[in-house]
């Protein structure tokens, strides 16, 4: 497990970890172990919304259109 000492909300080291409040993100060796300052600070980077764009993997953005100059088969035309 890394543990991180540095409140990410407060910007402020946490000298003296032992009773402050704690996140842990994730399982096993990858784990983080975040330390804050309060409450407060913990309670703020809870409400931090998580993006998983990951979940988005499901979609295409191939466009099947074909550009300006391609021809029906996908080949350009020739110029000249």
């Amino acid at each position: 497990m890394r543990i991180e000492r540095t409140d990410p909300i407060s910007g402020k080291t946490i000298e003296n970890p032992d009773d402050r409040p704690y996140v842990v993100e994730g399982e096993g060796d990858a784990a983080l172990k975040i330390y804050f300052e309060s409450e407060e600070t913990r309670q703020q980077y809870l409400g931090i919304g998580t993006e998983h764009p990951e979940q988005g993997l499901g979609r295409t953005l191939d466009d099947p259109a074909p550009l300006p100059g391609d021809e029906p088969n996908g080949i350009p035309q020739q110029r000249g």
